[in-house]
């Protein structure tokens, strides 16, 4: 059936054809009319070329009609070659440059044309008129080219990531835009808000770097200024504006401020101009760093005295109605405070400072705002008296901090320590918690523990106050750090070896052991603690909490231990294994530092320090005693370290020092 009617199209179009031949042979040669073409290109079903390659040169004559060329011109006005209906030669590619020569002429300069040119995958006409059969003006709303269809248009190209990425652009910038402030709008139907082609130009796209560019840095405020023309105005009389003018490329122009393609309203709390953000993202980047200093004269980190003031510490805690830095300066009328338009002049400080503190006087505002006390990391005291006397009163306080917190620390100690020492009273009874060298150990695992926490968190946080206090480059942090996490692997083969070597480390080591009976206790532990239980569990030489610290710690110190090297021969990781079992490894060491730093502070802490029955400080720690009444409290069965009682003699009484002590309860003695 189909081929019947395939046969059927190919006969008439074959009568069709042969008729206008005949027609013209018969009473001359005359202008092909669009009917005549259409008799063949009107059939959906021609879908070849004249040399049989795949190609439709089908037109929809209803589009066509419709269409800006098909309204003003015939077929014929185009394809100019194209004299009778047998052309069996290809006909010559059509160029828009025959009626649109300037479009054409600005096309070529652009950097579509010249991409093009090098072999790129660019855009043609074509691309973004769409077939010229069918193009109609940017009047019609269905038109690629009408203003609310352009970001659609251009996004065609721009918002395909590995197309833009292919030719070393990015799709990022489209991307933003649908975000932006003009996004939205265009979305929701505006006809003023920006498209891509009232920034960029339509025929002559120019990339940034060119003079003539709409893009141009210095060009920007004239672009912007079409829809922005009072804002134009106001910033073309700014200092900023001054300086494009003068063709200074560190003058800061309206994409520098606002963004580029990613513009949002300064109500947005993600805008870089929201009044929570302006200080930091926007002027930050020019007024904070030195490049202005050795440039122009212009004092640098003008944003972190603002940061040290009330009104930027409010900024930072989340105020937005606290003085950000367009409250007093302007937002488009930045000028100068020698200008005596300025909001800061002197002239003016009165109303501007007013526009918030009802009241003030000219001499409450001759204050300087931006302090410069010579602080840490911040810039030279300045020559005015407050800056001066805020210098002199930090100069005097700093060291009166540490002395008088030095002393009131140091008298405290004292006490501490003789009040701690009074604990063991005459003749009283002790057992050995620890021994030496299991002091020794804790001592090393210790010290390389609170060095590695400090200096590993130094590194995560840089900005945080311990990373401030220590002081350290990176290279020295980096190296104390491997020096502390060797120490710990050290002492962990080292505790290793006394476990499986030593007498003591046996003992400890079968004591530690954790068994069934652990999550009894555990439970029974919880029950008394909570008074649904009247009976105090009875533990041996280690209990089920500390039993948990020892094997957590043994856990940790491996697990850190293992990813610390991988971190530091990542190189040798990465090219033995895999790169990315590096990042898996960097993850785990952080994690695993926050949950044995948390694990020492909430767990080991309460045992040694806030422990009712410890506090202010359990000393087995530091000289390896344990009172026995205590000791026979908590560990009950431990009938081996009991019977090991030594009775403590006063300081100056040696005659029964080092004594042993029956294992009996001492009240009985």
């Amino acid at each position: 059936m189909v081929l019947a009617v395939n046969a059927a199209r190919f006969l008439s179009r074959i009568f069709i054809v042969t008729s206008l031949l005949a027609a013209s042979t018969l009473f001359g040669q005359h202008k092909l009319k669009d009917a005549d073409c259409l008799a063949c290109h009107g059939d959906s079903t021609l879908s070849s070329d004249a040399n049989g390659k795949p190609h439709s040169l089908f037109v929809d004559q209803k589009q066509l009609r419709h269409s800006i060329h098909g309204r003003l011109f015939a077929c014929v006005d185009c394809h100019k070659d194209v004299t009778s209906l047998a052309h069996d030669k290809t006909p010559a590619k059509i160029t828009c440059v025959q009626c649109h020569s300037k479009a054409q002429a600005a096309y070529d300069q652009s950097t579509h044309a010249k991409a093009t040119k090098a072999g790129a995958n660019a855009a043609t006409c074509g691309d973004c008129h769409g077939d010229v059969h069918y193009v109609t003006g940017a009047g019609d709303p269905k038109a690629s080219i009408s203003h609310g269809n352009v970001p659609a248009t251009c996004g065609r190209c721009h918002g395909q990531k590995f197309l833009m990425e292919s030719n070393g652009r990015s799709a990022q910038p489209f991307l933003s835009y649908q975000d932006s402030v003009h996004g939205h709008a265009v979305e929701n139907g505006s006809v003023q808000a920006a498209v891509c082609t009232d920034c960029h130009g339509d025929h002559a796209i120019l990339p940034p770097n060119d003079q003539a560019s709409s893009i141009n840095k210095f060009n920007v405020p004239a672009t912007c200024g079409k829809c922005h023309s009072q804002v134009q105005q106001t910033f073309t009389a700014s200092i900023h504006g001054q300086g494009i003018a003068r063709g200074n490329k560190l003058a800061p122009d309206c994409t520098d401020c606002h963004g580029i393609h990613s513009i949002k309203r300064h109500t947005d709390s993600s805008s870089p101009v929201a009044a929570a953000n302006v200080s930091r993202d926007s002027c930050a980047r020019c007024h904070e760093g030195v490049r202005l200093s050795q440039e122009f004269g212009l004092p640098g980190q003008r944003v972190s005295t603002y940061f040290d003031s009330y009104h930027g510490l409010a900024t930072q805690g989340g105020s937005v109605v606290a003085a950000n830095c367009s409250s007093c300066h302007g937002v488009h009328d930045i000028l100068p405070s020698t200008d005596p338009h300025s909001s800061i002049n002197h002239a003016n400080l009165s109303a501007t400072c007013g526009q918030c503190h009802k009241g003030v006087t000219q001499k409450f505002v001759l204050t300087r705002v931006h302090m410069q006390d010579g602080g840490p990391g911040g810039v030279s005291g300045g020559g005015d008296i407050g800056s001066t006397a805020v210098r002199w009163v930090r100069m005097i306080y700093i060291p009166l901090i540490i002395i008088v917190i030095g002393f009131m620390a140091l008298h405290n100690l004292v006490i501490w320590r003789r009040k701690l020492s009074d604990r063991h009273k005459a003749h009283s009874v002790t057992v050995v918690r620890m021994t030496p060298n299991q002091r020794w150990q804790h001592l090393v695992l210790l010290l390389s523990f609170v060095v590695l926490v400090i200096t590993g968190f130094a590194l995560k946080y840089p900005e945080s106050w311990f990373a401030h206090l220590l002081g350290m480059s990176e290279h020295l942090r980096s190296t104390v750090h491997r020096i502390a996490g060797v120490a710990l692997i050290a002492a962990g083969v080292y505790h290793a070896f006394y476990v499986a070597k030593f007498r003591d480390g046996r003992r400890l080591l079968r004591d530690l052991a954790p068994g069934p009976r652990d999550l009894k206790d555990a439970l029974a532990a919880m029950l008394y603690y909570l008074h649904l239980r009247d009976e105090k569990p009875k533990f041996d030489r280690f209990n089920y909490a500390e039993k948990a610290e020892y094997w957590a710690l043994v856990w940790g110190t491996a697990l850190m231990g293992l990813t610390g090297v991988m971190i530091w021969a990542k190189v040798w990781v990465g090219n033995l294994l895999a790169r990315w079992l590096v990042d898996v490894a960097t993850s785990i060491h952080f994690y695993e530092a926050i949950l044995a730093t948390l694990a020492i502070v909430v767990w080991h802490f309460y045992q040694v320090f806030f422990d009712p029955d410890v506090y202010p400080m359990n000393s087995a720690w530091w000289d390896g005693k344990m009172s026995a009444d205590h000791y026979r409290e908590e560990h009950q069965l431990d009938a081996e370290t009991l019977a090991n009682a030594v009775e403590e003699t006063p300081r100056g009484d040696r005659s029964q020092q080092g004594s042993k002590h029956p294992a009996t309860n001492p009240a009985q003695d």
